[in-house]
């Protein structure tokens, strides 16, 4: 009898009734898909998901949408405003590190706004930052849209170039505007890492009006809130509402719900009349005070078109704290935020500060914050 011997290799491929396909890695995981950014290769990575650390969304379930609102809240206890401007990426970040000499960006707008009396890089516009040599955050670049990417993927590389080591970068988000996807790309073969962690672990959060969500600052990382919160090196939580910042019992329930380290209460803007500021403003404060007691809480008034009688009504709920024991509460009147250079210098349409006022705000409340801060430890 006649042995014959068949390789198993071939034996099992006599077996099989389709003939095996070689993948190619990049066939089966996207991210190793080698794109071309103009001259350069690159990889491309979702910037939503880890190593990526996403800041600025506390209710966001892991792989969510960039929302800074609790899903479960509908117009019956927010007005509409604060439902649609949610989806705003204002004081959002995106912190990581990596090796790679080059960064490039992917994005697709959720939503896009174009305005007269507000540049485009600061509504739609993306800062980057890193480290400095100091240890403080270092300005590299802003990422400018065009009318075009409106419903066109936005694609662009940032504008430096570095020594191929590890650094540490904060992708600062549009203040304006709504980001669905959003990818980074790097050198193929570059590493990517989580950041380091924040020198301030919980976030700071603000609620206000329009100028709290950023209008009309030329760069998202020029919003007074985010000049703050990098100054003392804390996450941000922005809950800025365009127009619709009105004091709802619901919000101030939701921000008690969160672990902070302080809280800026800045929705005098909003308040449609200073019968609703009275109102609204002290059962708010008293609404997060209950559930979080010993939070910092700061109360501003507005900084143009001051309103003697609105900001009194502000320094009422603030003095009838104090009396009540409460020491963890401070009081700035708008009034002093724009300091010597004032409205007619730190306006664009005399409401909404440019980056000169925005810059006064932050110097103001600096101070105030690094005391409520200290005050917490």
């Amino acid at each position: 009898m006649k042995i014959v011997i068949v390789p198993i290799c071939a034996a099992l491929l006599a077996l099989t009734p389709e003939p095996l396909v070689a993948l190619e890695i990049s066939q089966i995981d996207a991210n190793f898909r080698v794109a071309k950014v103009g001259s350069l290769a690159v990889h491309y990575f979702d910037a939503l998901k880890q190593p990526f650390e996403v800041t600025g969304f506390p209710w966001r379930t892991e792989n969510g949408p960039l929302c800074r609102l609790p899903a479960a809240l509908t117009e019956k206890e927010v007005n509409k405003g604060v439902l649609s401007l949610a989806w705003h990426t204002s004081g959002g970040t995106v912190r990581f590190k990596t090796d790679s000499p080059y960064l490039t960006i992917r994005a697709d707008y959720r939503s896009f706004s174009d305005m007269d009396h507000m540049p485009r890089s600061g509504s739609a516009g993306f800062d980057l930052y890193s480290t400095g040599k100091d240890g403080g955050e270092l300005y590299l670049t802003t990422i400018r849209p065009t009318p075009q990417n409106r419903n066109k993927t936005l694609e662009q590389r940032f504008s430096f170039q570095r020594d191929g080591k590890m650094h540490s970068y904060t992708l600062y988000l549009p203040l304006y505007s709504g980001v669905k996807n959003l990818e980074i790309g790097v050198k193929p073969g570059s590493r990517i890492l989580p950041p380091d962690p924040q020198k301030i672990r919980r976030p700071i959060l603000f609620y206000g009006s329009s100028i709290t969500q950023g209008g009309c600052v030329s760069r998202p990382a020029n919003n007074y809130t985010t000049m703050l919160c990098r100054a003392v090196d804390a996450p941000q939580i922005n809950l800025g509402f365009s127009g619709s910042a009105k004091g709802e019992i619901a919000l101030a329930k939701a921000i008690g719900s969160l672990d902070l380290a302080a809280f800026v209460m800045d929705y005098d803007y909003n308040a449609p009349s200073a019968a609703h500021l009275e109102k609204t403003h002290e059962p708010f404060f008293k609404a997060v005070r209950a559930a979080k007691p010993d939070l910092p809480i700061i109360l501003l008034s507005k900084c143009s078109w001051i309103s003697p009688e609105r900001r009194d009504i502000i320094r009422k709920t603030y003095e009838n704290a104090r009396r009540a024991g409460d020491r963890k509460v401070w009081f700035i009147d708008g009034a002093e935020l724009f300091g010597e250079p004032g409205q007619n210098m730190c306006t664009v349409d005399h409401c909404h500060p440019n980056d000169l006022g925005f810059y006064m705000m932050y110097r103001r409340v600096l101070p105030v914050l690094k005391e409520a801060l200290s005050v917490s430890q």
